[in-house]
């Protein structure tokens, strides 16, 4: 696509050039996606793969209440590969782009002796009173997420389980689309950030155990958890309760999702009242708050319990 007018130099010279906006902050994020760690080709195309590598990088931004805009996108490819492959991969990640309306500044492709790394980096810009962070949040604080969670666990387990078959109903279609095509909430987070109803936010990349985790101690509190205020998406839970799974584990503990969890305090719920009626219809769903006690704590049928952990890397 043609680069926008701040990009002054893009792809085909030895770096990007733009010019940022006036009195904006810049926020830069990369993640890398491993053949074997983050995705599996057995049941994930190349499209797939490179949609994800700029979906979960603009999920990032928008959970700093950001508007994204560029991304570098760096391919280590194993041999073997072809043009047709190469051309498979972006066309998932210019589709991406499009759909988030981010410009693809440039990149580097390397040759690999071992698995396909897909590396994205995403640039955004954001006011410096609109800024998002992890570490804002203070005991009393509401802790609300967006849309459903489990789905993409559930849709990864049936993927593993039944292999690249095409889904043979609706629900199952569903949940295998929400693993393979991560839904970045751009326009959530860039709501939250402008009317500053947020005191913390975070996207669901590791589960929402993880992220409640990540987002109390960054803010120095605790959190306790209505495990039955939890979105569970409704097909993810008679996939998890069928394969004699706990629903509420397994959702809170399965990754990608790539929600938003954002603590808001009392004297904003106003303000989240504004966002939610322009945001469009999106599920938001208060499912506790930040506490004093800097315990991370759920509370299930009356009892209270830890909450699990969620997805590590090491």
């Amino acid at each position: 696509p043609p680069p926008p007018s701040p990009l002054i130099v893009g792809p085909g010279d030895d770096a990007a050039v733009f010019a940022p906006e006036r009195g904006a902050l810049q926020v830069l994020t990369t993640d890398a996606l491993v053949e074997g760690i983050h995705f599996d080709r057995r049941f994930s195309s190349l499209a797939d793969v490179g949609y994800r590598a700029i979906a979960v990088n603009v999920s990032d931004v928008a959970a700093m209440g950001a508007h994204p805009e560029y991304v570098l996108l760096s391919l280590v490819l194993p041999a073997g590969w072809t043009i047709d492959d190469l051309d498979a991969l972006l066309d998932g990640a210019l589709e991406a782009a499009s759909e988030y309306r981010v410009a693809v500044a440039g990149g580097n492709v390397s040759r690999s002796p071992g698995p396909l790394v897909v590396d994205a980096t995403a640039t955004g810009s954001v006011r410096p009173r609109k800024l998002l962070r992890r570490d804002g949040g203070r005991p009393g604080d509401a802790l609300y997420v967006t849309g459903t969670i489990g789905a993409a666990a559930a849709g990864l387990g049936w993927l593993r389980a039944n292999g690249p078959t095409d889904a043979q109903s609706h629900a199952a279609a569903n949940l295998v689309r929400r693993y393979l095509r991560p839904v970045a909430r751009v326009r959530m987070g860039m709501l939250l950030g402008r009317n500053k109803a947020a005191s913390a936010c975070m996207d669901l990349s590791d589960g929402l155990a993880d992220a409640v985790r990540q987002v109390a101690e960054a803010s120095g509190t605790g959190a306790l958890i209505d495990a039955a205020a939890l979105p569970i998406d409704p097909a993810a839970r008679d996939w998890f309760t069928e394969h004699g799974l706990d629903p509420v584990r397994a959702a809170l503990t399965g990754g990608d999702d790539y929600e938003l969890l954002f603590a808001v305090p009392r004297r904003f719920r106003g303000r989240l009242r504004h966002v939610q009626r322009a945001a469009r219809g999106l599920q938001v769903t208060r499912i506790g708050e930040l506490t004093a006690e800097r315990t991370i704590r759920m509370m299930r049928d009356g009892v209270e319990v830890a909450l699990p952990e969620g997805y590590s890397h090491f």
